[in-house]
């Protein structure tokens, strides 16, 4: 699921709202052919430079986005900087998605003006619809590390954070540890951020307490394992957390990034005595996966878009939301890099592990195959 949000709205609202928000239709007859020459492109360099681009993305006006929600790793500041910067509108669609609906979207509505034009993915449902990427290669491609990018471009990481526990201290305890949420102080009170045969964030939390329960990055059974006991004991709580119920009290514990968390608990100070930990003995890390769907209606905008994102603008940006950006070490060595933001971020002890293609594959399959079962 995106932010401590459900993102499992059925994919008929999906492409409901899609249609509802995006009254942009294809590309003109004036504007096919540089249409198709942007959608053929695989950096800036193929139309002419950046200034090409911006004027091709300009004339198609709009750019589909969806399951972006605004406080979810300051997309919503984002979005208004690339609207300010260039004169395109931005029309984003369901909020509350998970990644598999993106991807269910763009295919229902293949070749009609309001499909998504890019996607934000968790790595897992990234790797299994490969085939539906447009490769693009951003001008800051040699920022990037060659571990999180693939080599043709076709996807790229964009921003990360570890796997957390926020948790309401005048409610529950300090977890030390993920085998700490077993315990009665946390009867009824420990959430998931969705599905995690679905939404990167709620896979990852799986993943996390795999780690943290003995399991390791290749056998994520310890983890599906540890949830069926959570849900056994009471503890579980299946509901999907957003920012309202935490400030209600009705989700006082949740698995989720560490820079949602901590952007939770900065939201409700005052309000909600929220804090994030990351379990020394189960640091996770991940980073999101960008891409341009092979269909954009908005080719052009769909790779200003990944230009802005990739730009020192727009990786600050993503940093002011608490979020790690990619490109975070070239930056540093360039001194680009917002240095406040950055030590701001949580303190991370332990050894931090990340996932594999192959790990990643593997922990969806299993998955898929148990974790029904495991909750049920």
């Amino acid at each position: 699921m995106r932010f401590s949000i459900a993102r499992g709205t059925a994919l008929v609202a999906v492409a409901a709202a899609m249609v509802g928000v995006t009254a942009c239709a294809p590309p003109s007859s004036n504007n096919e052919a540089a249409a198709s020459d942007a959608a053929k492109a695989t950096s800036a360099a193929d139309l002419g430079g950046l200034d090409k681009l911006v004027e091709a993305a300009k004339k198609e006006g709009a750019l589909n986005v969806i399951a972006l929600p605004p406080d979810w790793a300051n997309y919503g500041e984002i979005i208004t900087a690339f609207t300010a910067k260039y004169g395109i509108k931005v029309n984003s669609a369901q909020p509350d998605a998970s990644s598999q609906d993106e991807i269910n979207a763009a295919k229902q509505l293949k070749g009609q003006g309001g499909a998504p034009d890019v996607f934000d993915l968790g790595s897992a449902v990234a790797l299994a619809n490969t085939a539906t990427f447009a490769p693009y290669k951003v001008t800051a491609w040699d920022d990037i590390p060659a571990a999180l990018k693939d080599a043709s471009g076709t996807w790229v990481n964009d921003y990360g954070g570890y796997m957390s526990i926020g948790y309401d201290s005048s409610k529950v305890p300090a977890p030390t540890s993920i085998a700490d949420l077993l315990g009665s102080a946390y009867k009824g009170k420990v959430a998931l951020n969705g599905d995690p045969t679905q939404a990167g964030a709620a896979f990852n939390g799986v993943v996390a307490a795999s780690l943290g329960n003995g399991g390791s990055a290749d056998d994520i059974a310890k983890g599906v394992d540890f949830f069926g006991a959570l849900k056994k004991s009471g503890n579980f709580l299946p509901v999907d957390p957003t920012p309202a119920t935490i400030e209600s009290g009705q989700t006082p514990v949740v698995f989720d990034w560490d820079y949602l968390n901590v952007a939770q608990g900065a939201k409700l100070k005052g309000k909600v005595e929220w804090k994030t930990v990351v379990p020394a003995n189960a640091v996770l890390g991940s980073y999101y996966v960008q891409a341009i769907s092979a269909d954009a209606p908005h080719p052009a905008a769909a790779r200003l878009w990944q230009e802005f994102l990739y730009s020192d603008e727009g990786q600050n940006l993503w940093l002011k939301g608490g979020a790690r950006p990619v490109r975070a070490d070239a930056m540093t060595k360039a001194g680009t890099l917002d240095k406040t933001l950055f030590d701001a971020l949580p303190p991370v002890n332990g050894t931090p592990v990340f996932l594999t293609d192959a790990q990643t594959k593997s922990a969806n399959d299993y998955l898929a195959a148990n974790w029904a079962k495991a909750i049920g």
